[in-house]
């Protein structure tokens, strides 16, 4: 099974060369690092606390208006040959297993929403220094960085279930779009940490400088790892019945 997995995660990765996704990993991170920056330096008579008012900002925009939708863009894209004169109805007859497939798509979506937080944090943190904050970032922003990569991760198996579930391209980044705004609203309501969207929101603790988690910190480690797996048992079991 993991010389199978091997393979296609291979495969899979060899359709990504050449492709819009690198251009949109590259520069779509810029646009809320710019956006944070230009608030936070038109603001800093109400926000003087440095980096943390800084992360307030970039984290805002990136988390509720960019992230979901990029990821969406690399869904669309990892579906976009099968959805090409009924190539999907062709996984059904590969000697690999669907869930297979489907997990090797989904291992390279997580790839790819990691490397996004971690070029994110790179742009943050060179970004911070150019507009002239002093140091290094506080040590929680970098849990911070890490613990809403975990949110992340839900975002990506949810936005990778609607993507293989639609053959439009424009759809998953519609509701990428969404979903983050609705992740905004939830975050500020008490069972925000249950909506999926607001996973990622509140993990990075976006527009906060001080832990919006308090001492839920278990609590949303629990749901992160069970709306990963739970989405992909799901999108696994509605594939195998429409097969």
């Amino acid at each position: 099974m993991l010389i199978l997995l091997g393979k296609a995660l291979f495969c899979e990765r060899l359709k990504c060369k050449e492709s819009l996704i690198w251009p949109a990993f590259l520069l779509i991170p810029f646009i809320p690092i710019f956006m944070g920056a230009g608030n936070y330096l038109n603001n800093l008579s109400i926000l003087q606390s440095e980096w943390y008012s800084y992360w307030t900002q970039a984290t805002l925009f990136y988390t509720t208006f960019f992230f979901a939708p990029l990821i969406g863009v690399y869904c669309a894209f990892l579906w976009r040959y099968e959805n090409f004169n009924r190539c999907r109805n062709l996984l059904f007859t590969h000697p690999v297993p669907y869930p297979v497939i489907y997990l090797s798509k989904l291992l390279l979506v997580c790839l790819l929403s990691l490397m996004t937080q971690a070029w994110f944090a790179l742009l943050f943190f060179l970004s911070g220094k150019l507009i002239g904050l002093e140091g290094l970032p506080p040590t929680d922003i970098c849990i911070w960085i890490l613990r809403g990569t975990l949110g992340a991760m839900v975002i990506a198996s949810l936005q990778f279930f609607i993507a293989s579930e639609t053959a439009s391209f424009a759809t998953p980044i519609a509701l990428g779009l969404i979903g983050g705004i609705t992740g905004l609203l939830a975050a500020n309501s008490s069972l925000g940490i249950f909506w999926p969207y607001a996973q990622m929101l509140l993990g990075m603790n976006s527009n906060k400088s001080e832990d919006i988690l308090g001492q839920k910190d278990i609590l949303f480690l629990l749901l992160t790892v069970f709306y990963s797996i739970g989405i992909y048992l799901v999108a696994v079991h509605r594939e195998g019945k429409n097969g």
